[in-house]
């Protein structure tokens, strides 16, 4: 049996800007600062983290609001925060992606990159492997994702930037969550993250599970590489080989 965890935007699909948007109107509805995430590598990173480099660059002397378990309040906060955010996020993924042309192309994209779908039908369909996510969204911005996609039905499970701000901590998360969802027990052998990011690859060499990579979401396929990746997809359109190289031993 093989674990296959499989990363969210980037990866999957991208929202054309909708969680970046709703994001920047969460923080300036609860914290008052507006352009909170700016310039901000956002990329194979945890929502928990991201909010906390938010947090800590609009309000830097300040208490370290981002601590969830704390006595100043902060835990709170980041409620409000949140639940403004999963709100504004299911009406912004709604929108047409803005024609911005100072955002990267692959930023202005929205959708379901090509071939995923057909990937998800094939793996879905075979009794040696078991889909769930590994995503550092927190679990009801990525259901918002990817039930406004179509794609919420392929998994059961999966570890969210509600888990650990930390993304290699949630490899044992998924790993227990898929066992209690049906997935008979596997070696971290037999675990493949598929992500598009650096961070991704590096979340799974940490792990000491498998990586396959995707060119999808803003990083090429020499960077993949040499950040540890030794499979690297440019897209998923080619189904049979991207089954065949997720399925078979040593992938």
């Amino acid at each position: 049996m093989r674990l296959l965890l499989f990363d969210v935007d980037g990866t999957l699909l991208l929202s054309g800007g909708a969680a970046v948007r709703a994001m920047d109107a969460a923080f300036h509805e609860v914290f008052g600062v507006r352009g909170a995430f700016d310039g901000m590598p956002l990329g194979g990173r945890t929502d928990g983290s991201i909010l906390a480099d938010a947090l800590e660059r609009a309000n830097p002397h300040g208490l370290a609001m981002a601590g969830s378990a704390d006595a100043t309040g902060a835990g709170d906060g980041v409620a409000r925060y949140k639940a403004a955010y999963f709100r504004i996020l299911a009406q912004e993924i709604r929108r047409p992606a803005p024609p911005d042309p100072s955002t990267p192309a692959w930023r202005r994209f929205k959708g379901v990159y090509p071939g995923v779908r057909e990937l998800l039908d094939a793996l879905s369909r075979r009794q040696d492997v078991f889909l769930a996510l590994l995503t550092g969204n927190y679990e009801q911005g990525a259901r918002i994702k990817l039930e406004h996609f179509g794609l919420s039905h392929y998994f059961a499970c999966g570890a969210f930037g509600d888990d650990s701000v930390s993304r290699p901590a949630l490899v044992p998360v998924a790993m227990a969550r898929a066992r209690a969802a049906g997935c008979p027990a596997v070696a971290p052998a037999d675990v493949v993250i598929i992500g598009d990011t650096p961070l991704d690859v590096a979340c799974a060499i940490d792990a000491g599970v498998r990586c396959v990579a995707v060119a999808t979401g803003g990083y090429d396929r020499d960077t993949l590489r040499q950040a540890g990746a030794r499979t690297v997809f440019g897209t998923f359109a080619d189904t049979d080989a991207v089954v065949a190289c997720l399925t078979e031993p040593g992938a």
